[in-house]
């Protein structure tokens, strides 16, 4: 029987996980780990994960660009999480810190931050930066689950 599936890339080994569209994805764990394959908050990406993550989902992934020096990234980050906690499962939301992953930000061109950029297949499908509050957020990545 064939029975139709999406893949999920689990946020706590990496690995790929094949969830039946008939499954509920709150509920769901690793096939590896065992963890839960959704937390309902932005997870941090290193290079590695992060190219898994937007490569292997057929889920949408936000992407946040942020450093810890920024008080418009502080600002947003408590909208970020309930926006996550909302969408989850429908997107995966990563956050990646410009400090420590500069070559994800000089690969997507992190010019400001915060920026939000949202990837589907691997490919962008939107981009956006500065700060949001948490209405405007929703409003803007409802247009892409």
């Amino acid at each position: 029987m064939n029975e139709a599936v999406r893949h999920v890339v689990c946020p706590h080994c990496d690995s790929v996980n094949r969830l039946p569209l008939a499954k509920d994805a709150r509920t769901a764990k690793c096939g590896k780990c065992h963890k839960l394959l959704f937390t309902g908050q932005p997870l941090p990406a290193s290079t590695a994960g992060f190219l898994k993550q937007i490569e292997r989902n057929d889920i949408p992934v936000v992407a946040d660009f942020w450093a810890d020096w920024c008080g418009p990234c502080h600002a947003m980050a408590p909208a970020y999480a309930r926006v996550a906690a909302d969408l989850e499962p429908r997107m995966r939301f990563l956050k990646v810190d410009t400090e420590a992953e500069s070559a994800l930000a000089a690969k997507y061109q992190i010019r400001s931050i915060p920026t939000l950029i949202v990837f589907r297949n691997g490919e962008i499908v939107a981009q956006r930066a500065g700060a949001m509050d948490a209405g405007t957020l929703k409003a803007w990545l409802g247009q892409y689950v």
